[in-house]
């Protein structure tokens, strides 16, 4: 449903290759304006007697004066990314935060702890943090601050003043209370639209990643069938003279496809299925945070309800609508802002994913 009439309104006068399609795409926020840079990289696993995990340094430079120093160099657990995520969700439940890797590890194509799943987990959480970076109201979230900061034991420390489990039961139970109230009455137009692209996204977003699973699984089994036929060529040059050149000349060619078909695998494996499961935890955030609007909407539409029904207290009413009625705006700015931020985003990913593909493709099919 996204218009893509701008992909294809090239000047006759520019080559239209991949490389030139992507090259036109350019946001205006370049990487000059920033003033916040970090790394995540060097894993390194830790064994104890209660269990095995991984921990990534986290490399932060920064020209920002609510920084004591302008470098910062700790290790952090998944786990940490993890408390980060909660924290900002907590803070700002009407920005679209970005989402962790935990689902961006394809079933069946590697295993925990090896170095396949260590770097792509490696590369998501880089991203994560990243994007927060970029985020004009993320980036300068205090837990934020604390995460790239702060030694393990202050970061531990600074964990628990968080609230407590009764509190964050409650949280749940309200939230699940307001879910089920129903529909909301007086939802702005521009947000039963949001909900609506929504909906199509994933549709099409999960239709896309079955797909290039599909794809990725008749590869593998391809590549795992040619492996076997090039040795099995080689094998039967030793017992046919006649025709020994020209076997040989097959299995030299079944080998240059081999090599080529891994090339492309990999192709898909770190570029392609990460980014279309990057965007189906997107699509599940974004219908989290449009709840989250709603919410809001609907604990304002029922104090107006309340308000009507009763002839007393109307002071009180009227001054908790007040303070509901500028929440709601609050929160449909926040959203509004994001949500343009995060199809520009989205778009941007999808026209260099896809372009990348196809340039690979092109590369396979002349090799």
């Amino acid at each position: 449903d996204t218009s893509l009439t701008e992909v294809n309104s090239f000047s006759p006068s520019v080559p239209i290759s991949p490389s030139s399609m992507i090259n036109q795409y350019k946001f205006e926020d370049g990487p000059e304006l920033r003033d916040l840079f970090i790394t995540v990289d060097d894993p390194e696993s830790h064994i104890t007697a209660i269990e095995t995990f991984i921990t990534y340094r986290v490399v932060t430079k920064t020209t920002r004066g609510e920084f004591d120093s302008s470098e910062y160099e700790v290790r952090r657990r998944y786990q940490d990314f993890l408390w980060l995520k909660n924290k900002l969700e907590e803070a700002h439940p009407t920005l679209i935060i970005p989402p962790l890797p935990e689902k961006f590890i394809m079933k069946g194509m590697v295993e925990r702890f090896s170095d396949e799943f260590i770097e792509t987990r490696r590369k998501a959480l880089h991203k994560f943090l990243n994007r927060i970076a970029d985020h004009p109201t993320l980036t300068f979230n205090e837990d934020f601050k604390i995460f790239l900061t702060a030694q393990a034991w202050e970061l531990s420390s600074h964990k628990k003043q968080g609230p407590g489990l009764l509190s964050r039961m409650g949280q749940t139970v309200r939230a699940v209370a307001s879910s089920v109230r129903g529909a909301v009455k007086n939802r702005p137009e521009m947000f039963t639209e949001m909900n609506n692209y929504m909906e199509t996204f994933s549709q099409k977003i999960n239709l896309l990643d079955k797909i290039a699973h599909r794809i990725y699984k008749e590869e593998r089994e391809y590549f795992n069938e040619m492996k076997e036929y090039g040795p099995i060529h080689t094998l039967w040059s030793a017992s046919e003279e006649d025709v020994a050149e020209s076997l040989k000349g097959i299995a030299s060619c079944i080998d240059h496809c081999c090599r080529a078909t891994e090339k492309r695998m990999a192709g898909l494996s770190e570029h392609l299925l990460p980014i279309l499961h990057e965007y189906i935890l997107y699509s599940e955030i974004l219908t989290g945070v449009l709840k989250r609007r709603d919410q809001i909407q609907g604990e304002l539409d029922s104090k107006v309800d309340a308000l009507a029904n009763k002839r007393t207290e109307k002071d009180l009413f009227s001054e908790e609508i007040g303070k509901l009625e500028d929440k709601v705006e609050r929160a449909n700015n926040a959203l509004k802002a994001d949500w343009d931020r995060w199809k520009q985003n989205m778009q941007w990913d999808m026209r260099s994913t896809f372009t990348n593909v196809a340039e690979n493709n092109l590369r396979y099919y002349e090799e």
